[in-house]
């Protein structure tokens, strides 16, 4: 395991260190001021001099590279062009507003996706996995964009059981702090933090259910298909010999094998919810990273395109890292077709 956990974190720092090189480079493929793509500081202001002097700008393209990994390191990440306030700021509180309807979309994700395609495996050729299988090519097919405008239609504007847009209703005065809107909540000084709280998770349903319908109609199919296939090795084969019960065999010895070959699969559905919340909380006002994104290219941001990018990719590295060293450690026979038996 020692050796495993070696090479995944020199996979996962060199990945890492070619990330801020890509990051640090996209300075000079942006139009303008390198030091002002940089800091947010324009050339025209009179801190200008002492930015231009902290990055560099006098050194050559490798010291400047120091400079830009001292930066970040201390969270000196330059000014955004447009609201002028901290770079750092807005993308610590964009990341953990995205991180609340991302866990809990993956949670949803994996509590629906992984029964139903269990379920789908063994009534093999029935009519509930046919049901199932379509339902799982239905939801695959619809659009992320489309499904919330149906969702908003319906439950939103039609039936009046959710709201539309945003974390919480601005009339209970919860300040933003960390982001979190449910962190938030019991930081503030409002006297109604319970209806708080229900007004908050009101206001995630509808995001929460359009970023997980993708990545859920996907566990269901791969959880069905992967569980066919163990289910047909010699080893569940000798199992069932043994006079065990089909649902005995299917909970004690074909569904953890089947969720190994799940686990390969998480890195790229995490990406892909990642690359979908950009959507949703556009569509939804959600304060993400994903809508901060957005509205930092439209406005040519620079500074915030530059760390949003940043984060966003650095986010999934580490997520992929956390799934290796768990495969790794749940599962010892992944290190032993890497590395041989010993």
């Amino acid at each position: 395991m020692t050796r495993f956990l070696l090479h995944r974190l020199i996979y996962f720092t060199l990945a890492l260190w070619l990330l801020t090189v890509f990051s640090f480079l996209l300075n000079w493929l942006f139009p303008g001021d390198v030091i002002t793509n940089m800091s947010g500081i324009r050339a025209i202001s009179d801190s200008y001099a002492s930015e231009f002097a902290l990055r560099g700008g006098d050194d050559n393209l490798v010291m400047q590279y120091v400079y830009y990994l001292q930066n970040l390191i201390n969270f000196d990440w330059g000014y955004s062009l447009v609201s002028q306030q901290p770079v750092w700021l807005e993308a610590s509180r964009t990341f953990m507003a995205t991180a609340e309807i991302l866990l809990l979309a993956l949670l949803l994700a994996l509590v629906v996706g992984l029964p139903l395609g269990a379920l789908a495996a063994m009534r093999y050729h029935s009519g509930v996995d046919k049901t199932i299988v379509s339902i799982a090519v239905g939801g695959y097919s619809i659009p992320v964009f489309w499904l919330a405008q149906l969702l908003i239609l319906l439950f939103a504007v039609k039936l009046r059981w959710l709201p539309i847009t945003g974390q919480i209703d601005p009339l209970f005065l919860i300040e933003p702090q960390s982001g979190s809107v449910l962190l938030d909540i019991p930081l503030s000084d409002s006297a109604h933090k319970a209806a708080a709280y229900r007004d908050a998770l009101a206001h995630m349903v509808l995001p929460v259910i359009v970023l997980a319908s993708l990545p859920a109609m996907l566990l269901l199919r791969m959880m069905r298909n992967t569980t066919v296939e163990v289910m047909q090795q010699p080893y569940i084969k000798a199992v069932r010999a043994r006079g065990l019960s089909p649902l005995r065999v299917a909970v004690k010895h074909a569904i953890p094998n089947a969720i190994q070959g799940i686990l390969q699969q998480l890195t790229f559905i995490f990406g892909l919810m990642l690359a979908n919340a950009v959507i949703v909380e556009s569509i939804f006002n959600w304060p993400g990273i994903g809508s901060w994104l957005l509205k930092a290219i439209i406005d040519r941001d620079y500074p915030v395109i530059q760390a949003a990018l940043l984060i966003l990719v650095a986010t999934t590295l580490f997520a992929n890292l956390l799934f290796e060293l768990y495969r790794g450690w749940r599962f010892p026979i992944v290190r032993e077709e890497r590395y041989g038996a010993t």
